[in-house]
């Protein structure tokens, strides 16, 4: 009789297993889907789905489900509302996403409570990972990408310069390390100016810094309409006639909205993780898996790596937990991931949470009839300066 109840027992045992190894692994996508900043959830969704065809949806034979929900954003109470859904109602395993920083600040006290990894493929102020020790960045930090220019723009002659950034900590974390990396280099930040997060009307400012006669304009301000506003205003006012050289992050001339920013791109200078023009074997795979995947969206951005490399470290984790996905665990393999990227190689620095990589400078060239930014430095192995 006990060794009856001992095979039952045994058989339930395995039974259970075998029907949590079936269940899928759900990773809740939190990000703007609709409205004026619908690329950045499209573009890191996208990039994740680019991942899951070409190596597969099954890991460690559990399907990968994607859960998308929208935050319109930037909007935090929306943000942290559908996390809260995304883990009580829906059962996730992972939560990724977070276009904005707000956003991504708001969800991190839910990412604490309830023990889930949180996969962040953008929002990019650099206090982001220390709000939770259930973050990892896969983006970058706007301190990263700013510093290596300020160090390009005073070593190649440039002496004073005019900031304009938008005014939320992304924008400010710009600024400052901007500052901080030009002044000790010598340069001399002639005045500097925060443009609203919402429908800034840039050309105001930008006659402001074109009275002020600097030989360059830092900018930080977020990817797709506002970058095209701000070239528009700039090309408007004559600031190039005027010898005022743009200089900036590379979220000015974002991929995806590089070619409808006319003529007056050519020759902008930025620094940034990844250019869709990035001369690797990697990168061209990934461009074409892309589109295989993504027909609709003519390019991959920043934030469609970052959403592949999220999601080939989360399917690092898969296999190697397997059925139990337990946060603790999780975050001690994410913590140490190190992978060839499409930008590139990258790491996560286990003290921060946060990525090591190349941050390439680039110019705005017309190859093959279409505009790319060309790289053509680069600054190796970049930690976030502002931690």
């Amino acid at each position: 009789m006990e060794c009856t109840r001992n095979l039952v027992a045994a058989l339930a045992a395995a039974l259970s297993v075998a029907a949590s190894a079936a269940e899928p692994v759900k990773i809740g996508v939190i990000g703007p889907f609709s409205g004026s900043a619908a690329e950045y959830g499209k573009q890191m969704e996208a990039g994740m789905r680019t991942y899951l065809h070409v190596h597969g949806d099954v890991v460690a034979g559990r399907r990968i489900e994607l859960v998308a929900r929208d935050t319109t954003g930037p909007n935090p109470e929306i943000a942290k509302r559908l996390a809260q859904e995304l883990v009580t109602r829906d059962k996730v395993d992972f939560l990724a996403g977070f276009g904005f920083t707000p956003e991504a600040l708001a969800v991190a006290p839910v990412a604490t409570e309830a023990k889930k990894p949180m996969i962040v493929m953008n929002a990019a102020s650099s206090v982001v990972t220390t709000r939770s020790p259930y973050i990892v960045r896969f983006s970058m930090t706007l301190p990263q990408t700013s510093a290596p220019m300020a160090t390009w723009a005073a070593k190649h002659g440039i002496r004073k310069v005019y900031t304009l950034v938008a005014d939320y900590a992304p924008g400010i974390d710009a600024e400052t390390a901007f500052r901080a990396a030009f002044t000790a280099a010598g340069g001399q930040v002639v005045d500097s100016v925060r443009t609203p997060l919402r429908s800034p009307e840039f050309a105001p400012y930008v006659q402001r810094i074109k009275d002020a006669k600097p030989e360059a304009v830092f900018i930080f301000v977020p990817s797709g309409a506002q970058s095209v506003a701000f070239m528009k205003a700039f090309e408007e006012r004559g600031l190039a006639q005027a010898g005022i050289q743009v200089i900036g992050t590379g979220d000015l001339t974002d991929d995806q909205v590089l070619q409808s920013m006319g003529e007056s791109v050519a020759g902008v200078v930025t620094s940034h993780h990844y250019s869709y023009a990035h001369d690797s074997p990697e990168n061209r795979a990934f461009v074409k898996a892309f589109r295989e995947t993504n027909p609709d969206l003519a390019r991959p951005n920043f934030m469609g790596v970052a959403g592949y490399d999220g999601m080939a470290a989360i399917a690092e984790v898969v296999a190697k937990l397997g059925a139990q996905i337990d946060g603790d665990r999780a975050m001690e393999i994410l913590r140490h991931v190190k992978l060839a990227s499409p930008r590139g190689p990258i790491a996560i620095d286990p003290a921060t949470r946060d990525i090591v990589q190349t941050v390439y400078i680039r110019r705005v060239a017309k190859v093959g009839g279409e505009y790319v930014n060309v790289e053509f430095d680069r600054f190796a192995d970049v930690k976030d300066p502002g931690k």
